[in-house]
């Protein structure tokens, strides 16, 4: 996945916004003012930070070598993902993972307006 399609996809999520709160390499990708994905889009490799569920998170770094616990974050809930390791359809999986991880945290009637009970 180029870093021009996975900025793209993660802008397809309702209210999802690009912020830039840590310099203007780094894309952070939020709903509702809460991070679900954190990228440097030039960088080689490009990677990206997914919110992950604990026990998920664990299993893909035991079957994927692209995916780590993740950088500056909390390794217990964030999985560094390097896009040119794992297929598009899991990219975009998880992706949608932590998007919906995040809504979910999220008081009822925001999960409402944005269509995701």
């Amino acid at each position: 996945m180029t870093p021009e399609r996975l900025r793209a996809f993660c802008l397809e999520f309702n209210a999802s916004v690009e912020e830039f709160p840590f310099g203007p390499e780094t894309s952070v990708f939020k709903v509702r003012g809460k991070m679900f994905a954190l990228t440097a889009l030039d960088g080689r490799p490009l990677t990206i930070n997914l919110k992950c569920d604990p026990d998920e998170a664990i299993r893909l770094r035991e079957t994927h070598p692209a995916i780590v616990p993740g950088w500056h974050m909390n390794k217990r809930h964030w999985n560094t993902v390097t896009v040119s390791g794992v297929p598009d359809r899991l990219l975009r999986e998880m992706v949608e993972d932590s998007y919906d991880l995040v809504v979910a945290g999220l008081p009822k009637a925001e999960r409402l307006r944005l269509d995701r009970p």
